[in-house]
């Protein structure tokens, strides 16, 4: 079981990258690992929304999330998506599967775990059924906006915290006081609040949040464990600002025809990965290819640009 607490800084929800018959590609997912890697990434969070986890079959997550860990081989901890299944029998069964690949810690999709209109406490009394089918195994969650969005309340927080296994939590509440809040509840914990909104990322990251993990990172991974790096930093207030800046002004591009447009970047930028994907989320139109490449000029104009590197990996 875990011991150490997760790093800080930038933990980016994988994309997936697929052939042009539309299978998975599997050296394409170890390429992309070692650039999340190479970008300074300080983790992985595998099997995601992002990765088009619920377009994938049993099999292909498993072998992507092994992927991951084999290519990451121990330089940064690897977290992947568990609880998918009918039932919390089958979730318990796949994420041992998926522990048993050498993840750090299995992550609990918590709109899965109960129905929209069921309670907190119907909620927990399916949550510890599956902490007793999962003995010993570490777990996060997250706040995934599909099939439905379901955020955890604080009386839910303070109920699985002292088990001392969950360590690691996707927040996507877009709320500031209550990411506050839980932070400040799992204090003295071995627990990490890992953002997803980057409308208000200084502001978490001051908070005492322990890092990000946003679908931004899939563009300019780089620029955001700069941010995590240096969001404290003397001396780099506005840079940091108009790094904050940049991300409220362009959140809009960024999440239009997702994971396509990210997908679109990464190859502009020189990264080999094909615009294929599973998830139906329409094709990009000239007026959207061009609202990209204009992110990618802005991008560009950013001061600390230049010292970032973003290796192709080709």
């Amino acid at each position: 079981m875990m011991q150490q607490k997760l790093p800080k800084g930038f933990v980016p929800v994988m994309i997936s990258t697929f052939k042009e018959d539309h299978s998975l590609d599997l050296d394409g997912i170890a390429r992309l690992t070692e650039m999340y890697i190479q970008t300074g990434s300080v983790g992985l969070f595998a099997n995601c929304l992002s990765s088009e986890m619920y377009e994938l079959t049993r099999a292909e997550r498993l072998s992507l999330v092994e992927t991951v860990v084999k290519t990451a081989a121990g330089r940064v901890p690897v977290v992947a998506t568990g609880t998918l299944g009918d039932s919390i029998e089958e979730m318990a069964d796949f994420s041992k599967a998926i522990y048993v690949l050498g993840v750090d810690a299995v992550i609990v999709l918590n709109n899965l775990i109960a129905k929209e209109d069921e309670s907190d406490a119907a909620f927990l009394e399916q949550m510890h059924h599956f902490m007793d089918l999962t003995p010993g195994i570490p777990f996060g969650i997250y706040e995934c906006p599909v099939p439905y969005k379901r955020l955890i309340s604080q009386e839910v927080l303070e109920d699985l915290l002292p088990s001392g296994r969950l360590v690691y939590h996707k927040d996507t509440s877009l709320d500031l006081a209550k990411v506050a809040l839980r932070i400040r509840s799992a204090q003295g914990y071995n627990f990490g609040l890992y953002d997803a909104y980057m409308g208000h990322a200084v502001s978490v990251l001051k908070a005492g949040a322990m890092g990000l993990s946003c679908i931004q990172g899939n563009y300019f991974p780089e620029l955001i464990a700069w941010l995590c790096a240096n969001f404290n930093a003397p001396g780099k207030e506005d840079q940091v600002a108009e790094v904050q800046k940049f991300y409220i002004d362009n959140m809009e591009v960024m999440h239009t025809v997702y994971p396509t447009s990210a997908k679109y970047v990464l190859q502009k930028r020189g990264f080999p990965i094909r615009l294929t994907t599973r998830r139906e989320v329409g094709h990009l139109t000239p007026k959207e290819t061009s609202a990209l490449d204009q992110l990618i000029q802005d991008y560009l104009k950013l001061p600390m640009v230049k010292s970032l590197e973003f290796a192709p990996l080709v």
